[in-house]
């Protein structure tokens, strides 16, 4: 397989815990589609459901995009389709999912499209391609991470967008009535460890040290009923006083 996509390693090198020992790209696996698995299933539906959502928010063939946990290009094969040639930029944590992606999920036209030098694995949301991106995405993201890193993900992204951009963000939510202890989702989602459920309010709170506007846009028709939210990129240096 490939090593043309980029490794950026900012925490010492530290592996991800879910993957670490997974060579997604194995003939085995492979014929198992394991690397469909592993960004959540459901390959044909949500890739699909993003795209069409992401259509209806109005992007357009001459954006430029940022795919956030991109994974094995489930929505990404699509989207790229849409956009003009180069227009198409993704990162993930797990390398190995996106070169499985890259050489198994997309044919000749696909990989013309979308330059290897477009994707990129980080271990902190290094979103930095040099360009600025007109819209972005991280579909069952944040549903994985700890309220530090939501932050982080929201600070990253407001460095590469101008003012307008827009970043559309899924998430289990619970109602402000539900007990901070509580367990949802038949016993899977938790305050303190993966998978990740948060209120409104701590999407709000994710986004308030960058600059961002903050929209509740809810059900839009997720199988697992995550809900989205939209940030829209203010003016203002990312880093400054918070919102």
């Amino acid at each position: 397989m490939s090593t043309e996509i980029d490794i950026r390693t900012e925490a010492g090198g530290l592996p991800d815990p879910a993957y670490e020992t997974v060579d997604f790209g194995k003939p085995e696996l492979l014929a198992r589609g394991i690397h469909r698995e592993a960004v959540g299933g459901y390959w044909d539906e949500l890739g699909e459901l993003q795209f069409e959502f992401l259509r209806q928010q109005g992007l357009k063939p001459d954006n430029r995009f940022l795919d956030v946990g991109c994974g094995s290009l489930r929505a990404g094969r699509l989207i790229a389709a849409h956009l003009d040639p180069g227009n198409y930029y993704g990162i993930d944590i797990n390398h190995s999912l996106l070169t499985t992606g890259y050489d198994h999920e997309l044919d000749d036209a696909g990989r013309a499209r979308l330059p290897r030098t477009n994707l990129r694995a980080t271990d902190r949301f290094d979103a930095d391609f040099g360009v600025p991106f007109d819209m972005a995405i991280a579909q069952s993201v944040f549903t994985h991470i700890s309220l530090n890193w939501l932050r982080l993900c929201l600070y990253r992204v407001a460095k590469v967008m101008p003012p307008g951009g827009r970043f559309y963000v899924t998430f289990f939510e619970q109602p402000e009535g539900f007990p901070i202890d509580g367990i949802g989702w038949s016993g899977r989602l938790f305050t303190e460890r993966n998978a990740f459920w948060y209120y409104q309010d701590d999407m709000r709170w994710a986004a308030s040290r960058s600059p961002w506007s903050f929209r509740y846009m809810g059900d839009w028709g997720h199988p697992r009923d995550q809900r989205m939210v939209e940030y829209t990129r203010l003016d203002g240096e990312v880093g400054g006083s918070p919102n």
